[in-house]
């Protein structure tokens, strides 16, 4: 049991105030959570990233509910003390308010989540005020919008433009006033992610948003190494351990053909 002092909605605030940084990773099973919440990680983020590094998918989208409760359960069991946030699978919010109110109670009460996550700004406000009205933390997120790639044309940056930069920092207000205790800011130039860092009240977690957002988030397998298909502009690998790993079985596979392995 991790002795790190227990982490809250009320943490992420008071962390912004502090100026203390926030620092948040992806998991996706119990091993690695608790390594992460031993090491000192803030808050761990069941991502729908997994659909791609874990689970084989091409892209977030074919992530299920029972997938994303099914590994949201083995977190919490590896990290019984951490902040756990739930990330919200695509269409299990978007389609009806009564629907999403029920799959983020399940992540909550079958899954042992602290919070969720959502994507959206402006137009998801209103859900997000009924969920936290419900008593469910909310963390949003703006900018990339992964569960958005059909309609974006693909994984682009946002915020190029003064027009654009305006309506994230409006979308930003209005995830704040809607009740969200921190926002996610994906892959926006660094001088916006500071911008709306510095306008609003809740604590601002970055990826790939510049180095002055309140806190930072990575995609573990990223983080090292694991995930070989592709690695994002604005991940950094602390170890290569896709390499390792390989290395170590291509080891024992020839051991065993040559009789080496006893």
């Amino acid at each position: 049991m991790s002795t790190n002092p227990k982490v809250t909605v009320a943490t992420f605030r008071k962390r912004k105030a502090a100026g203390e940084k926030i620092s948040m990773l992806t998991v996706y099973d119990a091993p690695t959570a608790s390594i992460c919440h031993a090491a000192g990680v803030d808050s761990l983020l069941v991502g729908d990233s997994l659909a791609m590094t874990v689970l084989g998918y091409k892209n977030t989208l074919p992530l299920t509910m029972e997938e994303a409760l099914h590994h949201t359960r083995a977190v919490r069991r590896g990290a019984p003390d951490a902040f756990v946030v739930f990330d919200m699978p695509f269409m299990s919010y978007q389609a009806d308010d009564a629907e999403a109110l029920r799959n983020a109670g399940r992540a909550m009460k079958e899954a042992g989540a602290d919070a969720v996550k959502l994507e959206g700004g402006a137009e998801v406000a209103p859900l997000i005020a009924k969920l936290v009205r419900s008593g469910i933390p909310v963390l949003a997120h703006l900018g990339l919008l992964p569960q958005h790639i059909m309609t974006a044309g693909g994984y682009r940056q946002t915020g190029k433009t003064p027009e654009d930069a305006a309506r994230l920092l409006d979308d930003a207000r209005k995830v704040e006033e809607a009740g969200a205790f921190a926002t996610v800011l994906e892959c926006m130039p660094a001088d916006v992610g500071r911008m709306i860092t510095e306008n609003i009240g809740i604590p601002t977690i970055g990826i790939g948003s510049g180095p002055d957002c309140d806190g930072q988030v990575q995609v573990l397998n990223d983080l090292l190494g694991l995930f070989e298909e592709f690695t994002p502009k604005h991940a950094r690998r602390y170890a290569e351990l896709g390499r390792i790993f390989r290395e170590a079985v291509t080891r024992y596979a020839d051991d065993v053909k040559t009789g080496a392995f006893k």
